[in-house]
């Protein structure tokens, strides 16, 4: 029996966790160590996909499933499962279709199942290609996709991007789950199918009551998981956006943000 046994902590990657330096900082991996020593349960919930967070899922020293793609993914690398995933719906390539119609410069990555296909590639698309490390399919035609997709990532330049947003909560009401993870990177899952969603069904699949799930990010995208942590966490690098919404802010991602976190759980769980 631990401290934190019946408690569920849940880590953006990208930017909180993992820091631009490409490492996990020391701060972190002691802190981790400790929480998990004493029973806490810890989860990483990014936007990555199962090939581009795969490849740092040893980085992370995770002792519960991960939630993957923006929340359309529950995977447990432990048994390497998946535990439960969602898809765009059938007609999500006619949609992108016209999307690319009304908007001609937008580019986007469509993932299926291992695979990633990309369609009129950017400076965005290759930025994002190196840092996560893989490689791609070009398709000239969105219809030479295969279907179905986990998720699509929107890519051009945030004023853009903000309009496409907007367009598309107009056009595809209650269809599509459309939020940014950073500035550059629009992502497209499910409706319904987002951090907060997947960060649910983890804790009840871990038999954790909500009183007991907290959560850290620093984008768009984990706002809806932080809704649901019992205190909202963020480093300092967060977006306007999850600073405005209230979180609490904390040091950088660099300086180790989950360490403080713990620190205050520790205070707590007596």
């Amino acid at each position: 029996m631990g401290k934190f046994d019946g408690v569920l902590l849940a880590s953006d990657f990208d930017d909180t966790l993992y820091d631009c330096y490409g490492r996990v900082p020391q701060a972190n991996l002691e802190a981790l160590r400790y929480f998990t020593g004493q029973g806490g349960r810890f989860s990483v919930a990014t936007g990555r996909a199962h090939r581009t967070f795969a490849p740092y899922a040893h980085l992370a020293p995770m002792n519960a499933p991960a939630v993957l793609s923006n929340g359309s993914a529950l995977y447990d690398f432990a048994k390497n499962h998946m535990i439960f995933q969602t898809f765009l719906r059938g007609r999500a390539l006619q949609d992108l279709e016209q999307l690319a119609e009304v908007f001609p410069e937008i580019g986007f990555e469509a993932y299926f199942g291992e695979e990633i296909y990309v369609y009129q590639p950017n400076a965005v698309t290759e930025a994002h290609m190196a840092k996560v490390g893989t490689d791609y399919t070009l398709c000239p035609k969105i219809s030479d996709m295969p279907v179905p997709w986990t998720k699509v990532i929107l890519q051009q330049e945030y004023e853009y991007l903000l309009k496409v947003q907007a367009w598309m909560r107009e056009e595809f009401p209650n269809e599509y789950e459309v939020i940014f993870s950073n500035q550059y990177l629009l992502e497209v899952t499910d409706f319904g199918s987002n951090k907060g969603g997947m960060v649910k069904k983890l804790a009840d699949y871990l038999h954790i009551a909500p009183e007991h799930i907290y959560c850290v990010g620093d984008n768009q995208n984990d706002i809806p998981m932080l809704v649901l942590s019992a205190i909202p966490f963020a480093p300092a690098n967060c977006a306007q956006e999850v600073k405005d919404w209230g979180a609490r802010v904390l040091c950088s991602c660099e300086e180790g943000v989950i360490a403080p976190i713990i620190e205050i759980l520790d205070k707590k769980y007596l």
